[in-house]
C-alpha cells in the first residue's frame, strides 16, 4: 500500500513534531519507577535548574499554555477583578474565554495594531477605581513575543512594569514564545523577567520543540502561595511529572532551547525577505520573531491554500500568518515561496 509523502507546513510551530533531542530526553527517563506528581528527584533538579535559568523564585510545570495562562493570572486577578491585555492576546482571542470563566475575572482588551500595548491605552481602562459598580484592574498582560511576532524591547517592558506597578497592578508576561523574543534580542532568559518587572511568567516549551511542556514561573514567592491547589483544581497537575521535566531538561542542555529559537527566527526572516519581492504581497509587520505576516492578494488566497498549510489570520484583509518552527528548513521556504510566486503569475 502506498504511503503519502508527509506534508510540511508553514501554519504553526504547533504543527511540527517533537525535538529529536526531546525524544531521546523522554525516553532516557522511561526507566524504572518514579513518583508521582513531580515528587520524584528528578523533577525536582529540573525545576530549580529552571529556577536559576529564569531568575524565579518558584517553578512550576504544567502541560497546556491556556492552563499555564490561568493559573498565572489566577495569582494576580479575583472575580472582580479584570485583567488589561492587548486586543490580539492569546488570552483574549484563542483560549475560549478560559480565563474569564475559571477565574472569574474580565479581560479588558486595548488597540494593538502590532501586537505591543502601551501605558497610555493600559490607562485608558483606569477609570472608577473603587467604585463597586466597575471592575477593578489589578493585572496588565502582555506577550513576549507577541501574537504578531513582534518583540517588546526590554525598555518597553519595564516601562509597563512600572507604570502597573505604580497604579497597584502586576504584570504578566504570556512567554509562549519567550524563547524566539530571547534569541531576537539576544538576551539570556534571566535578563526577561525579574530584572525588567514582571510577576508572573508562563514559559512555553510546546512552541519550541517540545510535546506537551509548560511552566508557570513567579518572581514573586507571596504570589505563588497555594499554587499546587490551585494547578491541581485546574487539572494541570501531571501524574508522570517526570516526562514534562525531561523535556525542559533537554531544553535546557547545550541550549537547545536557544539553537532551536534561534533557527525558526532566521527562517521566518528568511520567508519574509522572499514574499517581500514578490508584487502583490506586502508584509504587515516587522519579522522580529517567527511569525510572518502578510497581505496575499485575496483572488489566490484560497487556491493557495489547497496546496499550502496557512492561517488566514485577517479574513477582512487578507492578511496571512506564516510560522517558522524548529525544523523549518530553506527548502520549505523556497518551496512556499516557489508556489506563491508562480500561482500569483498565473
Amino acid at each position: 500500500m502506498a504511503t503519502a509523502k508527509p506534508r510540511r507546513a508553514l501554519a504553526s510551530d504547533n504543527w511540527a513534531g517533537v525535538h529529536p533531542e526531546i525524544i531521546a530526553a523522554i525516553s532516557a527517563a522511561n526507566v524504572a519507577h518514579a513518583a508521582s506528581y513531580g515528587e520524584d528527584a528528578y523533577t525536582k533538579s529540573v525545576v530549580e535548574k529552571l529556577r536559576d535559568a529564569l531568575g524565579a523564585d518558584e517553578v512550576f510545570l504544567v502541560f497546556t499554555g491556556t492552563g499555564a495562562n490561568v493559573i498565572g493570572l489566577e495569582s494576580l486577578a479575583r472575580p472582580h477583578n479584570a485583567v488589561i491585555c492587548a486586543s490580539t492576546a492569546h488570552i483574549h482571542t484563542s483560549e475560549c474565554g478560559a480565563a474569564e470563566k475559571h477565574i472569574g475575572c474580565k479581560l479588558l482588551p486595548v488597540p494593538a495594531p502590532n501586537g505591543k500595548i502601551t501605558p497610555e491605552r493600559i490607562g485608558e481602562h483606569l477609570h472608577h477605581l473603587g467604585n463597586e459598580h466597575h471592575v477593578q484592574p489589578s493585572a496588565v498582560s502582555i506577550s513576549q513575543a507577541t501574537e504578531y511576532g513582534t518583540v517588546y524591547s526590554p525598555d518597553e517592558v519595564r516601562v509597563i512594569a512600572n507604570f502597573a506597578h505604580d497604579h497597584d497592578m502586576r504584570l504578566h508576561m504570556d512567554g509562549a514564545r519567550l524563547a524566539n523574543a530571547a534569541a531576537s534580542l539576544g538576551r539570556p532568559l534571566n535578563e526577561m523577567g525579574r530584572t525588567l518587572g514582571v510577576d508572573v511568567l508562563t514559559f512555553g516549551g510546546t512552541k519550541n520543540g517540545a510535546l506537551a511542556a509548560e511552566a508557570v514561573v513567579y518572581f514573586d514567592k507571596k504570589l505563588a502561595k497555594d499554587f499546587e491547589y490551585r494547578r491541581m483544581q485546574s487539572m494541570q497537575l501531571a501524574s508522570k511529572m517526570r516526562f514534562i521535566a525531561a523535556q525542559f531538561d533537554a531544553l535546557f542542555t547545550d541550549d537547545l532551547w536557544l539553537r532551536s529559537a534561534t533557527h525558526a527566527n532566521r527562517m521566518a526572516a528568511l520567508l519574509g525577505e522572499q514574499l517581500a519581492r514578490i508584487p502583490g504581497i506586502t508584509l504587515t509587520q516587522k519579522v522580529e520573531a517567527n511569525e510572518v505576516f502578510a497581505v496575499f492578494p485575496r483572488e489566490h488566497v484560497a487556491r493557495l491554500q489547497e496546496e499550502l498549510w496557512f492561517q488566514v489570520w485577517n479574513e477582512a484583509t487578507a492578511e496571512v500568518r506564516l510560522v517558522a518552527s524548529f525544523d523549518t528548513t530553506t527548502d520549505d521556504v523556497t518551496t512556499f515561496v516557489q508556489k506563491v510566486r508562480e500561482c500569483l503569475t498565473q
